[in-house]
């Protein structure tokens, strides 16, 4: 079920300043406690309190609230469990209101409605977990970009233990019960007026512990090592685009899957060519004469040079379109175009015979000829 968004649930705005947003939460914990409506109704008041009270817990955070903004649900839920967004959250000032309003220990309340006598919520998963995501940044040139090309990485990760297979114990030992949470896998504390109930740190919620470690990972159950990975990088890649190798990042946890490893690439700028999506555009000196004739002229691509031909009268800045000499897209049947900008250069060190052509073109045309301009130009 889609989350509705924290500051519409309390009613405020995202400018709305710490104190309004808990004068916001008193009005409407008052008004869904759950003590205040008709049996038929408890269980719908319930759940209005409980959303009520952990739209508050985030918002009254600083850090929880920046996060929230930041990324919504996602940043909050990836992060914290239930108890983790409860554990810091500021109540005070509040319990007195709701004694006085004859609803005795509300927050006993609040905590007994998310996990019975006092707060579970989710506690983490005691069994195995997947490990965590990987990013790796790999820089390309333009022209490996447009063929494709396998690359050889190196990255430092965590893998799972070969020896114990990620078990901690060393191989033919059994595990004990933890001596912090006696096997419950949980431990209750209790913060001011309320208590809470979260996974055991020594633990991790399993119950067990390792009795003898295993020689190789030292009761870890994973260990640290550096891979040489080969990686096929697509035709067509871009800056930004990422590359999913599965089951190449940080090792799970008592031996849970694996992470994946992201393969974020950067094409290098090119000293001729510039791309634009998947179409290339590249500029081609052009001669005088052949500009005012016509002819062909050789135009560099990715796939090497190929000729094109001009029409006579061509002028500087022209943009000729080659079809399908542009860059590939990725997974696709699509070629991008190239686009030939034509830029006309005077010739250098002209003989004396050529500058007298020129002249006498000048002349033929009806060009006023200005001389030192002319010798600046053509030296």
């Amino acid at each position: 079920m889609t989350k509705r968004d924290y500051y519409e649930i309390l009613n405020v705005t995202k400018n709305s300043s710490p104190d309004e947003i808990k004068k916001a939460y008193r009005n409407l914990a008052l008004q869904f406690h759950p003590d205040r409506v008709s049996a038929d109704k408890k269980k719908e008041s319930e759940e209005k309190f409980k959303e009520i009270s952990e739209a508050y817990a985030v918002l009254s955070d600083s850090g929880k609230r920046k996060l929230y903004d930041q990324y919504g649900h996602a940043g909050i839920d990836n992060r914290y469990t239930s108890e983790d967004i409860f554990r810091n959250a500021d109540f005070s000032g509040f319990e007195d209101i709701f004694q006085q309003s004859g609803f005795g220990d509300v927050f006993g309340d609040i905590f007994d409605i998310f996990g019975g006598g006092g707060f579970r919520g989710r506690t983490r998963r005691s069994g195995p977990t997947r490990g965590s995501d990987l990013e790796y940044h790999l820089t390309i040139t333009l022209e490996e970009s447009y063929h494709g090309v396998e690359k050889t990485i190196e990255i430092y990760h965590t893998q799972t233990c070969s020896v114990c297979r990620g078990s901690g114990s060393k191989p033919g030992t059994s595990k004990k019960t933890c001596p912090t949470c006696k096997g419950a896998g949980a431990v209750r504390y209790s913060r001011g007026f309320f208590s809470m109930q979260q996974t055991c740190p020594k633990c991790g919620g399993s119950g067990e512990i390792v009795g003898t470690p295993c020689p190789e990972c030292g009761g870890r159950g994973k260990v640290k090592k550096q891979s040489k990975i080969t990686v096929k990088i697509p035709a067509g890649v871009d800056t930004g685009n990422t590359i999913r190798v599965k089951g190449k990042g940080e090792a799970g946890e008592k031996a849970g899957p694996s992470g994946d490893l992201y393969i974020v690439v950067r094409v290098l700028e090119h000293k001729i060519f510039h791309r634009e999506k998947d179409d290339i555009y590249v500029e081609v000196p052009v001669g005088i004469a052949t500009a005012a004739l016509g002819g062909e002229i050789t135009v560099p691509t990715l796939d090497g040079n190929v000729s094109m031909k001009i029409p006579s009268s061509t002028a500087s800045d022209k943009v000729f379109r080659l079809k399908g000499k542009g860059m590939p897209a990725v997974n696709s049947s699509h070629v991008g175009d190239e686009y030939a900008k034509v830029l006309i250069t005077p010739p250098e060190n002209l003989t004396t015979r050529q500058k007298e052509l020129l002249k006498e073109f000048a002349k033929i045309s009806g060009e006023k000829i200005d001389e030192g301009f002319f010798k600046k130009i053509f030296k």
